[in-house]
């Protein structure tokens, strides 16, 4: 994890610290939308540059994002959209303008994902205090990332991931932030959080491809290059595997991707090739 001078985690410097009060205007209003006298918090750690995580009552996953997070957004949006630009590509990721926006949009894919028949969490809705988007999902107790669990598991759970994406893609959705983090498992379930914005009049062909770059990615550090790609054919055609692999530099420039870029694309020409 990359540290600041002081100290702290460069993520926790980025995406600031909201103010006590403000956070608990958010806890007493969550509260009074659900009739409880009060709620109790649970603050998460977790690779979050764009909101301050939070569990409560166990019951619901909650989001707070700030005005800073909406500019830090701002921010990596561009860079992206400068990276997939290098890749030969215009930039397809969206920037919202504010934090209640930034709430409803990832509310908005949450539910999209689930009327396609993608696991997520039950979204339940967003709102705004104090200047503060608040998104609020179903806590799903006890679940655990991609990064959590060991290869075996990883293994057994793969196929479920790029049917999962695959199953998005068929209906012109995508992920935009598909990472070992944003793949959670529960109780035999497999789920996406953590979707963000594309453009989706221009450039979901790229952000398709984008997506798949990412799973492969993922993949590749935990059960190897040949197998990932191997999977990953049985649901995309080899073109698919093309395109993905002009976006693997791109992918491995971003500090939560760390993998063997060369060895994916010569194991997706080799697929590519055995398809001809």
């Amino acid at each position: 994890m990359a540290v600041s001078r002081s100290g702290m985690p460069l993520r926790d410097v980025v995406r600031g610290r909201i103010e006590w009060p403000r956070l608990e205007a958010v806890a007493r209003e969550l509260a009074r939308r659900y009739g409880r006298e009060s709620v109790r918090v649970e603050f998460l750690e977790a690779d979050n540059w764009l909101s301050t995580p939070c569990a409560v009552d166990d019951e619901w996953f909650v989001k707070v994002i700030s005005p800073q997070n909406s500019l830090v957004h701002a921010l990596f949006t561009t860079g992206r959209n400068i990276g997939a630009f290098s890749s030969g590509t215009p930039g397809f990721f969206d920037h919202v303008g504010s934090p209640i926006e930034l709430a409803e949009r990832e509310l908005e894919a949450t539910e999209r994902m689930r009327e396609v028949g993608v696991g997520a969490p039950r979204p339940i809705e967003a709102f705004e205090v104090d200047g503060l988007g608040v998104l609020v999902l179903e806590y799903l107790d006890g679940y655990r990332t991609f990064d959590d669990v060991d290869d075996e598991t990883v293994e057994r759970f793969a196929p479920r991931l790029i049917e999962s994406l695959a199953r998005l893609h068929d209906h012109r959705l995508v992920h935009g932030d598909l990472r070992a983090e944003n793949v959670l498992l529960h109780e035999g379930r497999l789920y996406f959080i953590d979707a963000t914005t594309v453009r989706e009049e221009e450039g979901i062909d790229d952000a398709r491809a984008y997506d798949l770059a990412c799973a492969l990615s993922t993949l590749e550090t935990r059960i190897g290059a040949p197998e990932a790609v191997a999977m990953t054919r049985e649901a995309y055609s080899a073109d698919d595997l093309l395109a993905a692999r002009e976006f693997l530099d791109f992918v491995n420039l971003r500090p939560d991707h760390d993998f063997d870029a060369a060895l994916l694309k010569g194991e997706i020409e080799k697929a590519a090739d055995g398809s001809a």
